[in-house]
C-alpha cells in the first residue's frame, strides 16, 4: 500500500488521470442509481401500502419486481436492446454511437455523458485539492453521493434516506478521527443542520399553510453539518440560497419553468456543500477581510 501511495504522490499527472478515469466509470454507475433508485423506492412504498391494506401487490409491482442496481442489464428504453460493454464505455461510446441507440437509432439523452463528465471533472478537482490523503478518499465518495442526490431530487423531488442516512452516520464516524473536523463540531453540525431547516419549514408552514421544502432537505443539511462541522452551516445556507435564487430566476426569465411548480432545493444544498468543502475557509476569510 505504501508503494502505491508513493507512486501516486510522486506522479501527480498519473494520479489525477487515474482519478479522472475512475470518475467517468463511477459516473456511468451513477446514471444507473439516478434512474433506478427512485423506481425501487416507489415499488417498496407500493408494497408497504398493499401490505397495510391487505391487497395483492402483484399487479402493482409486475413491471418493477426485478429492478435493482445490478439487474436488468442496461438497455435502450425504447427498443429494450441490451447495451454491450463496448457500447457502455463512458463518454466515448456516446460519441462513437453519435448519441443514438445502435439498434433502433433512438436518441440517447446527452445527460448520461454529461453526468459522467461532471463526475470525472469534480473528482479531479477534489483529488488535486486534497492530494493523496484520507480526506480525498472520503471527499470522492461524498462528491459522487451529492451528484446522485442532486439528480434524483431534480427528477423526482426525492432525497432518498438510503443515501442521506448512511452519509450522516459516516460523517460522524470519520470525524471521530478528525478527518474534516472534530467530533463535537460534527455532532453539533448534524443537529443544527437538521434543526435549522426544520425550523424554517415549521415557521413557513404556520405562516402560509404550505410546505416550503421536503424533509430530505433537513437531512441533507444535517449530512453536510456532520461532515464539515456546524461552523460550515452559515456559508452553506447562504451559498445554497444564492445558487437557488440565480437558477430559479433564470428559469423563470427564460420561461422554462412554471412559477407555481416547486423547485427542488437539494441540488443547491449539494452544490453549496461541495463548494464549502473545498473553498469554504477561503471564502469566509475573504469575506471577513472585506468586512473588517
Amino acid at each position: 500500500m505504501s508503494h502505491i501511495i508513493e507512486l501516486l504522490t510522486n506522479h501527480p499527472y498519473f494520479y489525477l488521470s487515474t482519478i479522472f478515469v475512475l470518475g467517468l466509470l463511477i459516473g456511468s454507475f451513477l446514471n444507473v442509481v439516478i434512474l433506478r433508485l427512485p423506481v425501487m423506492m416507489e415499488r417498496d412504498w407500493k408494497q408497504q401500502c398493499c401490505e397495510l391494506l391487505d391487497l395483492d401487490d402483484a399487479k402493482f409491482n409486475k413491471d418493477q419486481a426485478n429492478i435493482n442496481l445490478v439487474t436488468p442489464r442496461s438497455h435502450c428504453p425504447k427498443c429494450k436492446h441490451q447495451i454491450s460493454a463496448f457500447q457502455n464505455i463512458p463518454v466515448i461510446s456516446y460519441l462513437f454511437l453519435k448519441g443514438k441507440c445502435n439498434n433502433c437509432k433512438n436518441k440517447i439523452s446527452i445527460r448520461y455523458p454529461l453526468i459522467e463528465i461532471v463526475s470525472g471533472i469534480s473528482v479531479v478537482i477534489v483529488a488535486y485539492y486534497f492530494g493523496v490523503s484520507t480526506q480525498t478518499l472520503f471527499a470522492l465518495f461524498l462528491t459522487w453521493s451529492l451528484i446522485a442526490l442532486s439528480m434524483i431530487d431534480f427528477d423526482t423531488q426525492y432525497l432518498p434516506d438510503d443515501i442521506t442516512l448512511p452519509l450522516l452516520w459516516l460523517g460522524i464516524i470519520i470525524n471521530l478521527f478528525g478527518v474534516f473536523t472534530d467530533i463535537e463540531s460534527s455532532v453539533l453540525g448534524a443537529i443544527f443542520g437538521y434543526g435549522t431547516l426544520w425550523s424554517v419549514y415549521i415557521i413557513f408552514k404556520l405562516v402560509t399553510g404550505k410546505e416550503g421544502m421536503g424533509h430530505g432537505d433537513f437531512k441533507l443539511l444535517a449530512v453536510l453539518g456532520a461532515w464539515f462541522g456546524w461552523q460550515s452551516l452559515p456559508l452553506i445556507i447562504i451559498l445554497s440560497s444564492l445558487v437557488g435564487a440565480v437558477i430559479g430566476i433564470s428559469l423563470i426569465i427564460f420561461k422554462s419553468h412554471d412559477r407555481n411548480t416547486a423547485i427542488p432545493f437539494g441540488p443547491y444544498l449539494a452544490i453549496a456543500g461541495w463548494i464549502s468543502m473545498l473553498w469554504g475557509p477561503y471564502i469566509m476569510s475573504a469575506y471577513l477581510n472585506t468586512v473588517i
